[in-house]
């Protein structure tokens, strides 16, 4: 996967050049901030297709620029990149709307790879049927557009594919470990928590009226489906 535009975000000289040179070797195009207000302005004027941000900055931290991007509409892809490894910051970063956590020290193979696996699974997969839908939740990928009802839903790019999975598999119980490998495409560390996560947020966004669609099967995993009468 060649040719698509990063934003690398890293306020170390050294590793941002270093970064830069090596995302570049890779096929990428590269645009270089080391400032949460640089990436932020960077980002309005290039539409980068992912964003590799640092959370350690000194104006705005990396958390803080995401949750500016998601306030205002921005869905770009975000992988975030930190020497702080506790699971409270990683499911922070994900909650703000992160699509990954990438901890230093890393090898420049893995965040590759994680970079290629997102930009992946945000093209989606190609469908003859653009449209899906379950009772008056609607999903048009063409479009990119989620509804419920008549009312358009914001989804980050990883809640997106998520909804996407458990559209298509609608009726049927999904492990964590499914989920995982067909929405994440790799091992995230085994941590089920951050399906738990995701799920929790198209609830808040999809669930706020009857009927409920998104049910937990316990001890199995989450269906898409009607209530059962």
């Amino acid at each position: 996967m060649t040719g698509r535009d990063l934003l690398l975000v890293e306020d170390e000289d050294n590793l941002r050049t270093m970064l830069e040179a090596a995302l570049r070797h890779s096929g990428f195009d590269v645009r270089p901030a080391a400032t949460g207000r640089e990436a932020l302005a960077e980002v309005a004027e290039a539409e980068p297709d992912l964003i590799v941000l640092d959370v350690m900055l000194p104006d705005l931290d990396g958390f803080a620029v995401c949750q500016r991007l998601r306030s205002d509409g921005v869905r770009t892809p975000v992988l975030f990149l930190t020497a702080r490894d506790s699971t409270e910051d990683k499911v922070r970063g994900l909650t703000l709307g992160g699509d990954d956590y990438l901890v230093k020290p890393f090898s420049l193979e893995e965040l590759v790879a994680r970079i290629e696996a997102i930009l992946r699974r945000t093209d989606g997969e190609a469908r003859s049927d653009a449209r899906i839908s379950c009772a008056d939740l609607v999903m048009d990928d063409d479009a990119h557009l989620v509804t419920r009802g008549d009312v358009e839903v914001g989804l980050s790019p990883t809640e997106y594919n998520l909804l996407r999975y458990l559209l298509i598999n609608q009726g049927r119980v999904l492990s964590k470990t499914q989920i995982l490998d067909h929405v994440w495409q790799y091992d995230f560390g085994g941590d089920g928590s951050v399906v738990e996560t995701y799920i929790g947020y198209l609830r808040k966004k999809l669930d706020r009226t009857d009927p409920r669609l998104i049910h937990t099967v316990r001890g199995v995993g989450y269906v898409l489906r009607l209530p059962r009468s």
